[in-house]
């Protein structure tokens, strides 16, 4: 039955529209046993929906967060969806999802509709280094959590910023192909304009300077000379780019991408080249999605451990549209190396394995470096 509303409930079950709106919202102890039956009961048989729009006039705020993302194409969003969903789920909100490929005229469109259907509070995953664009909405009264993006000069007092330490991971896995014997690498991203992506790539060249290599002779592919991020084409880029550096008379012999479908998309471009990841060449992905094990090879990549994030993530989120504004929170959380198959040591001018040292003994299907923490303000920790 469609279109009931909460005064025949009322009547069918003989009680007052109050009774069956307390029956609603939980506020049940004071009331008789047989009452609250048989409202329930009606309720049942009536097939009886709150009107939600109704409820937000009343109350002026509905149990729905909004989670805007770059874009699903990358399925690392997809798996944050799903984890901040069943987290949101279990407290009585839901998550309506948005795609905003980074655009900040896009993301303000769907802040504006959000906050216009009753929407306090939401999830922004772009990290891009300006938040201005979302200003006005702000000060509107919306509540907003930047997720995987480190705390700028001139964020919001009340911002909550929540990420992986991004440097820190790129740094795990630029040191582990060093470690493994490999001299010329490269980095593989589209546009590093957004915060995290200046992150990753500040770690890999702090992990080159410190086993005393030169940055500038790495390769940056193709970095900032793009304004594309590549969100929706990761895999594709990653073709491209192995396919372009591995054509040159100095290829590099490992790679370090800017997320797993990245990786993916080297490993293929790789085998398009008619070389071989973990033999000939060794890639090193980012997030660890799950196609990262899946993957032929199984994917070396750096772990973003999802569910601690998407947790923390809707606690901030949520303190915020409960009570007054909660002071600023930046929170920084280690991620993990998890080493399978894409990499190995660096082959030598004659095709032999170079001998390796220090930690990349790690097992072939391993984790390393410590176990995910949180680091509450500025500082980083250190690597593990």
């Amino acid at each position: 039955m469609s279109g009931v509303t909460i005064h025949q409930v009322a009547e069918a079950a003989g009680v007052s529209a109050s009774t069956v709106s307390n029956v609603l919202n939980g506020r049940t102890d004071r009331m008789q046993a047989a009452t609250l039956a048989r409202v329930e009961q009606v309720i049942e048989q009536l097939n009886y929906r709150p009107n939600r729009a109704a409820r937000m006039l009343r109350t002026g705020r509905i149990k729905v967060i909004g989670l805007i993302v770059p874009s699903v194409a990358n399925p690392f969003w997809g798996a944050l969806a799903r984890e901040l969903e069943a987290i949101a789920l279990a407290e009585g909100y839901h998550v309506l999802l948005c795609n905003s490929e980074r655009d900040p005229a896009r993301e303000l469109k769907y802040g504006e509709e959000l906050l216009a259907d009753g929407v306090s509070g939401v999830v922004l995953c772009s990290s891009l280094p300006s938040l201005d664009h979302m200003a006005p909405l702000l000060s509107r009264g919306l509540k907003m959590v930047a997720f995987d993006r480190t705390a700028q000069a001139g964020d919001p007092a009340s911002l909550a910023s929540i990420s992986v330490d991004n440097a820190m991971g790129a740094e795990l896995a630029t040191r582990h192909l060093v470690e493994l014997g490999h001299r010329k690498l490269a980095f593989v991203s589209g546009s590093v304009s957004s915060v995290n992506r200046r992150e990753r790539l500040r770690g890999f060249r702090s992990a080159l300077e410190a086993a005393g290599l030169d940055p500038a002779d790495a390769i940056v592919w193709p970095g900032a000379d793009t304004t594309e991020f590549g969100d929706k084409d990761a895999a594709e880029l990653g073709r491209n780019a192995a396919r372009e550096l591995l054509s040159r008379p100095d290829p590099p012999t490992g790679f370090v991408a800017i997320n797993d479908m990245c990786a993916i998309g080297i490993c293929r471009g790789a085998k398009d080249a008619g070389r071989g990841a973990g033999r000939d060449v060794s890639v090193v992905g980012f997030d660890d999605i799950l196609l990262a094990d899946l993957f032929e090879p199984p994917l070396t990549t750096v772990r973003q451990p999802l569910p601690e994030m998407a947790a923390e993530t809707f606690q901030q989120l949520r303190a915020r549209i409960d009570s007054a504004p909660a002071a600023g929170r930046s929170l920084l959380i280690r991620p993990r190396l998890v080493v399978r198959e894409s990499t190995a040591p660096a082959p030598t001018p004659e095709g032999q394995a170079a001998p390796v040292s220090g930690r990349a003994s790690v097992s072939r299907r391993g984790v390393s470096s410590a176990p995910a923490l949180a680091a509450t303000g500025s500082g980083r920790p250190a690597p593990g």
